[in-house]
């Protein structure tokens, strides 16, 4: 399995049982079948579903086109050629756009055969009964990816701390570290495999709800594309007041308070409390002093994004479970 995939695995094995089974029904183009498997092996059980509901009503409309057509104007490639250019456009506007090689490949048996007879309408649809049928059996299995997305929870968790402790560093001394570039680059790697896997494992269930995942990734992506508005403001502080250093320990708080179970409630609160100080102080007196200040609040605004987003995900999950 280090080399070869379950979807590999399982395409090679359904394709030779949907040939045997073919086979032994005497079905004709036994070979099809397999085919047919080959391109219905998904990734995710939804979406083999799906396709194979399309596939299945692609094939019924193009026997149902190719047999008018053949029937009254003969078995030849020029009327396979007008049946494409029925069949294409009717089955993209019935939405069975899936199935249109398959069910045009199936409908060549019939040119070859010189014959709409009831004998090869049902053996076209048995080829794809069989091939259809062997992939949705495989893919009722699909390996769990539950333990790479957790594992993609901590290593984003841990990135966004580490962010957030730079930034917190960078305020006290204006000097950003040269690994800011790297850190955000993979953090947003892994960010958009992470949304993927859980978006995979969401199609992968038809009655559980397995929705929390795609949730939560949503909500770090959020999350992140805010964390990227805060870097733009602090890479530009070139002074340090109080406030400064007010905002950098907030951000080292809200650095140590960054794990899933966190509502951001309490962070929340704390930044209010942190606004009503700001505003006792006094205002600046030189114009270098509130450009600084102006940026400040900025990216204290930015803050205040990061932590709502979280508060608004673990607020609409509790509203769910309850």
């Amino acid at each position: 399995m280090k080399f070869i995939g379950y979807r590999t695995l399982k395409t090679g094995i359904g394709t030779s049982i949907a040939i045997i089974i073919a086979k032994q029904l005497g079905v004709q183009y036994a070979i099809s079948a397999g085919i047919i498997t080959i391109l219905s092996i998904q990734n995710t059980k939804k979406q083999s579903v799906k396709i194979a509901f399309q596939r299945i009503g692609a094939c019924i409309l193009a026997l149902f086109i190719s047999s008018i057509l053949f029937k009254i104007f003969g078995y030849n490639e020029i009327i396979f050629g007008v049946f494409l250019l029925i069949f294409i456009p009717v089955a993209v506007k019935v939405n069975v756009g899936e199935g249109i090689v398959v069910s045009s490949v199936l409908v060549t048996h019939l040119l070859i055969e010189k014959s709409v007879d009831i004998f090869w309408l049902r053996n076209e649809l048995e080829l794809m009964t069989i091939g259809i049928g062997v992939a949705l059996l495989l893919n009722l299995y699909m390996p769990s990816i539950e333990g790479q997305i957790k594992q993609d929870q901590i290593y984003i968790e841990e990135k966004m701390k580490e962010i957030l402790f730079r930034m917190a560093k960078a305020l006290k001394a204006h000097q950003v570290s040269l690994k800011e570039d790297d850190l955000f680059n993979s953090l947003e790697t892994r960010l958009y495999k992470a949304r993927r896997r859980a978006y995979i494992n969401l199609n992968n269930y038809f009655l559980l709800d397995a929705s929390y995942y795609v949730q939560y990734m949503e909500m770090r992506m959020q999350q992140y594309e805010t964390i990227k508005r805060m870097k733009e403001h602090f890479q530009r502080f070139f002074m340090t007041y109080s406030q400064t250093i007010m905002i950098a320990k907030f951000t080292e708080k809200v650095a140590h308070s960054l794990y899933e179970e966190n509502t951001a409630e309490q962070l929340v609160h704390d930044l209010y409390i942190l606004r009503e100080e700001f505003k006792k102080m006094p205002l600046p007196s030189t114009r270098e002093e509130f450009e600084n200040r102006a940026m400040l609040f900025q990216f204290l605004n930015d803050m205040e994004q990061f932590l709502e987003v979280k508060h608004e995900f673990k607020q609409n999950l509790i509203t769910k479970e309850s």
